[in-house]
């Protein structure tokens, strides 16, 4: 990933797996001139909670200070916590579950656009990209199950399209992505390995690299899709 001007790269989520490993490689690439990680575990200015709109307000205003972003990356996401799983059936189906799925895999990465995207210069390519899942994709779906992420990703494509056109409007050369990284080994799909076909498990440092890799190539025309790890476009 180049910056043809001094500018940021923003990473939401830098305390899990693949959020580290962008965080990690961006730094080691060396072409942006300032690298924020923010996380929910993070303390102080590097703190961002999805749920908490306060945490990423602050976070976006750490961010102005600049030199701005050229590269927003949100790396975050919820398929299942200590004593719940996706459902397998409409029987599991539950609201306060259901809605803490949205509230993470979709109005989180909504409110960070609402307060980063305005920092995105004007002019130039720039890119706001998000970690995404083709089990998001309604045309790709022929398995059911997984209500809450499916549909929560679902929305997530839904408004990363809608944030495309938005952002075109102010910069005609912005990009807004979706991304589906493939299966990582990380805690979020640790439980779900088994089924895992031969060297498509990835660790969390090829992931990142291959989807930097994928941001590298996309075009402004692409703005508005969702690519895998390939850069395949994956039918929302």
């Amino acid at each position: 990933m180049t910056a043809r001007d001094p500018a940021s790269a923003v990473v939401i989520g830098a305390s899990g797996g693949i959020g580290g490993a962008f965080e990690q490689a961006l730094r080691d690439e060396g072409n942006f001139a300032v690298v924020h990680g923010f996380a929910r575990s993070r303390p102080g200015a590097h703190h961002l909670d999805l749920t908490d709109e306060s945490s990423i307000a602050a976070a976006a205003a750490l961010v102005a200070q600049g030199p701005p972003p050229g590269l927003v990356i949100i790396a975050t996401g919820l398929l299942h916590g200590n004593d719940r799983g996706p459902e397998k059936a409409l029987r599991d189906c539950d609201p306060a579950w259901l809605a803490q799925a949205y509230a993470i895999n979709a109005i989180g990465p909504l409110m960070v656009a609402k307060h980063v995207l305005p920092l995105l210069p004007r002019t130039g390519r720039t890119v706001f990209a998000a970690l995404s899942a083709r089990v998001g994709s309604i045309g790709d779906n022929r398995l059911g199950g997984w209500h809450g992420y499916r549909a929560s990703k679902a929305a997530l494509n839904m408004m990363i399209r809608n944030l495309a056109i938005e952002e075109h409007r102010r910069n005609p050369r912005a990009i807004v992505v979706a991304l589906h990284p493939g299966t990582v080994d990380t805690a979020l799909s640790r439980p779900f390995q088994g089924n895992v076909p031969p060297g498509r498990l990835f660790d969390p440092e090829r992931a990142a690299l291959q989807l930097l890799d994928v941001i590298e190539g996309l075009k402004p025309s692409d703005s508005g899709k969702l690519f895998d790890f390939e850069g395949t476009e994956i039918p929302f």
